[in-house]
């Protein structure tokens, strides 16, 4: 058996943190000894201690390294669902890092050129028209800001899904619709929507009717940008905001990024 400390020293993990994995039972000492309170280990738990670190490099909270570790008991299956998932997450994560440093390259380049940033949306496109009313097939939710690429993914899933069962007609493009007046921790509040042929008692009718419309093209279109521009542009011609913005989708940005087209909607009324 092994000390704490030569566990701490071999595993390269501090005392502090083996005793803070037994008081929240994610790795308990092979023996304690009841008259000193010393806290022995064995060989075999390295092979724990393995997967527990090579989890948190992963990213994985301790509970949830719990779970797989303490309830499933290291259990292949759920390892193997488990770590896929991180990877889809993790791929996700690199998509908007990449777009991050594209963008960034982008206002870089900018600033040797002698461009303002503070001023970047000066070319941005807006105009005017009429947006005919559409029955959507909807599900809305609230989405945090890092959990977009999923929710967008699981959403139009099931809405495809729904699409089918009830034997549906698609009318448009799918689309998001943002119905938030201002930006909250606990996520946008977000509709995530196909247009329809039929109604149903899962539809709902839509009237946009007067728009500011806003064509980008590829992942490192700045959005927010688009906004800011839009709501500028209404205010200086007199006009206000009278529904839920909303982007179409023309492509899929899972298909191509770099081909990803969308309409960005800004209704309003004078």
């Amino acid at each position: 058996m092994l000390t704490i400390g030569e566990f701490s020293r071999i595993c390269r993990v501090s005392t502090k943190t083996l005793r803070y994995y037994e008081t929240m039972g994610l790795l308990q000492p092979w023996l304690v000894n009841p008259a000193t309170g010393y806290r022995f280990y064995t060989a075999d738990q390295f092979g724990t201690m393995r997967l527990i670190n090579r989890l948190k490099a992963y990213n994985f909270t301790l509970e949830e390294i719990k779970l797989l570790v303490v309830t499933f008991n290291g259990e292949r299956s759920s390892l193997s669902a488990a770590l896929q998932e991180k990877k889809q997450e993790l791929l996700r994560q690199k998509t908007l890092l990449n777009q991050r440093l594209r963008q960034l390259d982008g206002d870089i380049e900018n600033l040797r050129q002698g461009c303002s940033l503070a001023n970047a949306g000066d070319e941005i496109v807006v105009e005017l028209t009429e947006m005919p009313a559409m029955t959507l097939l909807s599900r809305r939710l609230k989405v945090r800001e890092g959990d977009f690429p999923q929710a967008y993914q699981q959403s139009f899933g099931i809405l495809l899904d729904k699409l089918q069962k009830q034997r549906l007609t698609m009318e448009g493009s799918p689309m998001t619709l943002f119905h938030d007046d201002e930006f909250s921790e606990e996520g946008l509040d977000t509709e995530f929507a196909i247009p329809v042929r039929e109604t149903t008692e899962e539809t709902r009718l839509f009237q946009p009717g007067l728009c500011l419309k806003t064509v980008v093209s590829g992942l490192d279109a700045d959005f927010p940008a688009v906004y800011a521009r839009q709501i500028q542009w209404a205010e200086e011609e007199g006009y206000h905001n009278a529904d839920a913005l909303f982007e179409v989708y023309r492509s899929d940005p899972r298909d191509d990024p770099q081909a990803f087209c969308a309409e960005i909607y800004y209704p309003v009324r004078k």
